[in-house]
């Protein structure tokens, strides 16, 4: 059987070869109409100069096709190969959108597998941003995730580990500290960090997250007590979109648009917006490899299970620096940044006289690498990348479990445990439900 095999192949290539000739010679008689002919190839698809083959693209998968999957992730550069949704409607209306030749699937172990994914983007609820990019490392994948990097801080200590482990790039969906201006404050982040490296503003400093400086904490975000159980839709697999999470009867409030609103699967305003708001802050202070060691809060009780809101949330470094995120917007004229020898405001407005004058003379912050595909390309770190997208999103956490236990806590930020308490420390390390574990 083997020998006829091998004989039929060699007389196939014996064919092959020979229309080859033919066609060689056919061309050089049909001259100029054989170029014409072939010009019909699509020039991406040659490559070259100005053009990307597809061969040489990077692609991408995405997890979630939910209102930021659909409505974001699609859009990041990359050639879409595969999407993933425990939801057929969700699936469905982004398979309408992709069209033929991008593979679907309801479970993102079974994405994980499709060996020419180069990039997973995890754009799931909070809950599941830790497991995925884990076992997306695991899998030879580089990852770019959604806010929060993840809904522990232990979490995040995995998923540093992991990426480091097996050679992967990790970037994290927020771009602020590098590019575009910095939500209402008026201004970018560079003028900002321009000022704090000059040491013009004296030292420690003090910024002040709230809607007087321009940023909305979004308490919309609220969990609603006692829900009633209702049944789950066929189109939904409710059992998955849980996944390490604790079962709870299901009602729509919980999934969906509405999740933020409980501690199972985010945080609520803090858990939306904060790492938007405050990994900035960590980069303008210098603090990519630290934590507060403080946090203390000012908040009505939280319900166990539903996000409530709060008034104030207050961290400070061990060097003094000290952020205050006002829910209330108590203060009127707060400056979003002050030190000892100058204030900076919205609208990068100063009472330091011509500094915007001042801040045109001051050296460039360090360059960072801000393209995500030329860090896939070169294997150098993005500039918010699982370290310090680790180091933001504590911050995040920190308050997080302050407001659920309802207390001051103290952090070790080199140990990254809290200290004398045990119930802040089991909100590190939460327990993970059935398989799901990392």
């Amino acid at each position: 059987m083997e020998k006829n095999e091998k004989k039929a192949n060699k007389q196939n290539s014996s064919v092959t070869q020979g229309q080859e000739g033919l066609r060689r010679r056919d061309f050089l008689k049909k001259g100029l109409l054989g170029a014409a002919a072939l010009s019909i190839v699509p020039r991406h698809v040659l490559g070259g100069p100005g053009y990307t083959a597809p061969s040489d693209q990077i692609t991408k998968a995405i997890i979630g096709m939910g209102g930021i999957g659909y409505g974001h992730h699609l859009n990041r550069p990359g050639r879409l190969v595969a999407i993933c949704d425990v939801d057929q409607h969700h699936l469905q209306r982004g398979i309408d959108k992709v069209g033929k030749g991008v593979k679907a699937y309801t479970d993102f172990r079974d994405l994980l597998q499709q060996k020419d994914v180069d990039v997973v983007h995890i754009a799931t609820p909070p809950h599941w941003h830790g497991i995925m990019s884990v076992m997306a490392a695991e899998a030879g994948k580089d990852i770019w995730c959604e806010k929060p990097m993840t809904r522990t801080i232990g979490e995040g200590k995995k998923v540093i580990e992991a990426v480091q482990k097996h050679g992967r790039m990790f970037r994290l969906n927020t771009w602020f500290r590098f590019k575009d201006p910095f939500y209402g404050l008026g201004t970018t982040v560079k003028p900002l960090k321009k000022v704090i490296d000059s040491g013009m503003l004296g030292w420690p400093l003090k910024v002040t997250v709230s809607g007087i400086t321009g940023y909305n904490w979004k308490f919309y975000w609220k969990g609603e007590h006692n829900l009633p159980p209702m049944p789950v839709p066929e189109h939904l697999d409710y059992n998955m979109w849980l996944g390490p999470a604790p079962v709870k009867p299901y009602n729509p409030n919980r999934v969906h648009s509405k999740f933020r609103g409980y501690w199972d699967y985010d945080g609520g305003g803090l858990g939306d917006m904060g790492q938007h708001y405050l990994d900035p802050v960590q980069y303008l202070l210098g603090k990519d490899h630290t934590s507060p060691i403080k946090v203390e809060v000012d908040a009505p009780q939280q319900h166990p299970d539903a996000v409530g809101t709060w008034r104030r949330i207050t961290y400070t470094y061990e060097d003094g620096c000290q952020i205050i995120l006002d829910g209330e917007n108590r203060d009127k004229d707060a400056a979003y940044i002050e030190g000892p020898k100058g204030k900076i405001y919205k609208g990068f407005r100063s009472d330091i006289p011509n500094l915007k004058e001042i801040v045109q003379s001051l050296p460039d912050p360090e360059p960072q690498m801000t393209d995500f595909h030329e860090s896939v390309r070169t294997r150098h770190q993005f500039a918010l990348n699982e370290e310090n997208g680790h180091r933001s999103c504590t911050i995040v956490n920190m308050g997080i479990a302050a407001l659920r236990l309802g207390r001051t806590l103290h952090f070790d930020p080199v140990a990254q445990m809290f200290i004398n308490d045990e119930g802040a420390n089991r909100l590190i390390d939460q327990p993970m439900r059935g398989p799901w574990q990392i």
